[in-house]
């Protein structure tokens, strides 16, 4: 028999479950423009401008290996206008690729925060936790996930997380004593 959430915790399910949500339609958002940042950067070729595969390159007087960035990042409020591609390492105002990278890295940390609090209280298997911290890294994912367990957190609460249910059931399991 699963684990149920307890009585106590049912009337926080919901502000648990919206905090989730929010929290993974906001980095989902964010890890997509850190790939499409990726994409410009690693897989754009600034001189044709077509797509190429990543890949490394040996520095002649080192011998070490050095990844080239054959791509853009993205420069705001510099002279180049409100929002420019500029040719990488060569950004001179706000880089907003580094934002984007920064700022999805903080935002995973909240989701992470925000999938534990409902794993913790819906008492799910860990397994399932592992699934929810997964949805931050993997680009969509955090999207599909949102809606399987918002399902069957609803699900939950529309069978067992009313009041009235949950009293319906105290007095089954009284009367069967």
């Amino acid at each position: 028999m699963p684990i149920q959430p307890r009585a106590t915790d049912i009337p926080r399910i919901p502000k648990v479950l919206r905090f989730y949500q929010v929290m993974a339609y906001i980095t989902g958002t964010f890890l997509l423009l850190l790939i499409a940042e990726m994409v410009l950067k690693y897989m754009l070729d600034r001189d044709t401008w077509n797509l190429v595969a990543p890949s490394m390159v040996f520095d002649p007087l080192s011998g070490q290996q050095i990844f080239a960035e054959p791509g853009f990042e993205i420069e705001a409020f510099g002279s180049n206008g409100l929002i420019a591609l500029v040719p990488s390492d060569t950004v001179t105002a706000w880089n907003l690729s580094l934002t984007i990278l920064v700022v999805h890295g903080w935002l995973y940390v909240i989701y992470l925060f925000a999938s534990y609090r409902l794993w913790n209280i819906m008492r799910w298997r860990f397994i399932d936790f592992l699934l929810l911290a997964l949805g931050g890294i993997v680009p969509v994912l955090s999207f599909v996930l949102e809606s399987i367990f918002t399902r069957r957190v609803r699900r939950f609460l529309a069978t067992e997380g009313t009041p009235a249910a949950g009293a319906t059931a105290t007095a089954a399991s009284e009367t069967v004593k």
